[in-house]
């Protein structure tokens, strides 16, 4: 049983408000201004016994203005993933999964595509490990990358997708001339990594066949604001929580979070309530589909729905039963949607499809080996 990324995202961004911060006020704009962080989803060393077992690339290449960005590949096979979701947890949704190295063919499958997996804020690419296997063994090469400031990708200037965007067509140039990328390319993100991959659907243009994007924000002003005071309201996990959550409510209540952002933009030289992912998303030629909880009290499912809005070449899909921690994890839901996206999804310019339904929800429900 592994816990969700929220225990972790709460826990570490508790660590910024601990008392013994030498400069307490200021601890929330650093941590906006670059996040960091490694996969709670699939801890470190979880992902590195998986690694060592599973046949794999990895390496670094220049991003936008050549910080190094940590990537990892996945060929079609199969590996025999083992996933299964086991419902809300105590107080997280957990899940459990197993794969193993797939047996040995000549000659190895060519791949139906790219996808290319982005992951969320203060994780790092390990954390969608689950999808890079499951839609390797669709058929498709699969390529986690650490976003800058997360997981072993460098530092730079945090842009809320902008500058990450930009990153990943880079990305995707560099990756593409040392014979990585095959077929047409796919991106997948969740949260950051959703608003990651609309700014670089814009970059890309028509060399990019889709999008998937799960819950992405529309403003990240207005998510920072959404999300904070929701991640704060939790009950504390642990001692020093007990005294580090109620100096966080009173820093950071009322103008104190507005302080925070406003500190977050003088570091990053970006005014975060400009960063309008609607607005990218309007100018992207290939199809992007949405998809957003109805119950996230992170990302609120108002902006999820305002990104559908703003181009009338998007598909939404919005989840009963689900809100920003779980819907990620819903293999057993999704799973299917995905897939179908992927293989029906046309060329930029042509008709795009409408998503197929997602599965009920189930509380233990599972992906069963392959």
């Amino acid at each position: 049983m592994l816990r969700s990324l929220a225990l972790a995202c709460v826990c570490v961004m508790l660590a910024g408000f601990a008392l013994s911060s030498p400069l307490p006020p200021l601890s929330l704009s650093a941590r906006l201004a670059a996040p960091g962080g490694t996969s709670p989803l699939v801890p470190r060393a979880r992902i590195d016994a998986l690694l060592a077992t599973l046949p794999h690339r990895e390496g670094r290449v220049a991003g936008s203005d050549g910080v190094a960005l940590h990537w990892i590949a996945f060929d079609p096979g199969d590996y025999r993933l083992q996933y299964r979701y086991l419902g809300q947890g105590d107080p997280f949704p957990e899940f459990a999964m197993d794969a193993s190295a797939p047996a040995a063919t000549a000659p190895a499958p060519a791949p139906r595509g790219t996808v290319i997996l982005l992951h969320g804020w203060m994780m790092d690419g390990g954390s969608l490990l689950p999808w890079a296997l499951h839609l390797a063994e669709g058929g498709y090469r699969t390529i986690a990358l650490d976003l800058r400031n997360h997981g072993r990708s460098g530092h730079a200037p945090s842009g809320y997708g902008t500058r990450e965007g930009r990153d990943v067509a880079a990305a995707l140039q560099a990756l593409e001339a040392v014979g990585e990328i095959d077929g047409p390319v796919h991106l997948m993100g969740v949260s950051y990594g959703a608003a990651t991959a609309i700014f670089a659907a814009r970059e890309l243009g028509p060399r990019l066949r889709s999008v998937v994007a799960m819950e992405s924000f529309d403003n990240a002003g207005q998510a920072i604001r959404a999300m904070v005071p929701h991640m704060l309201s939790r009950p504390p996990e642990r001692f020093g929580d007990r005294l580090a959550l109620p100096l966080a409510r009173w820093q950071y209540g009322g103008r104190g979070l507005d302080d925070a952002i406003a500190a977050a933009d003088r570091r990053l030289g970006l005014d975060l309530d400009r960063v309008d992912v609607g607005r990218a998303l309007a100018q992207v030629p290939s199809c992007v589909l949405l998809m957003h909880g109805r119950d996230d009290a992170h990302i609120p499912v108002a902006q999820g729905r305002a990104l559908a809005a703003a181009a009338p070449r998007a598909r939404y899909l919005e989840l009963a039963d689900e809100d920003h921690l779980s819907l990620p994890m819903r293999l057993d839901r999704l799973s299917g949607v995905v897939d179908d996206w992927l293989a029906r999804v046309p060329a930029a310019g042509a008709p795009c499809p409408a998503p197929a339904p997602a599965l009920p929800p189930a509380v233990t429900g599972g992906l069963a080996a392959r």
